[in-house]
């Protein structure tokens, strides 16, 4: 994952961005509005992709988000297995009708 990288004045290392979902730059401003009523694949691909690059901490997600980390771990896992696609409601309400 590509990162930019810039010092502050106190010398701590600040990430500007990392590679979103789309390829392209992510940074802070990106990231979806904390008041998502309806969360859509392509905010949680966004939240995830923020937290493995370092622009917000799991924490900070779950705090902005209202997010338990069993939710945001699902998203991340979908995700990493089956792309976008799978982090889509329907993929994960089949997902559930097929193990139940």
């Amino acid at each position: 994952m590509t990162q930019s990288k810039t010092q502050d004045q106190g010398g701590s290392v600040e990430k500007r961005y990392v590679v979103g979902p789309d390829g392209g730059p992510l940074t802070v401003a990106d990231l979806p509005s904390t008041n998502v009523l309806r969360w859509v694949a392509r905010q949680k691909a966004i939240v995830v992709s923020a937290v493995r690059g370092g622009i917000i901490t799991l924490d900070q997600a779950m705090d902005r988000y209202n997010l338990t980390a069993e939710e945001f771990l699902t998203w991340e896992h979908s995700l990493q297995v089956g792309g976008l696609s799978a982090l889509r409601v329907k993929a994960a309400r089949d997902r559930r009708e097929r193990h139940s």
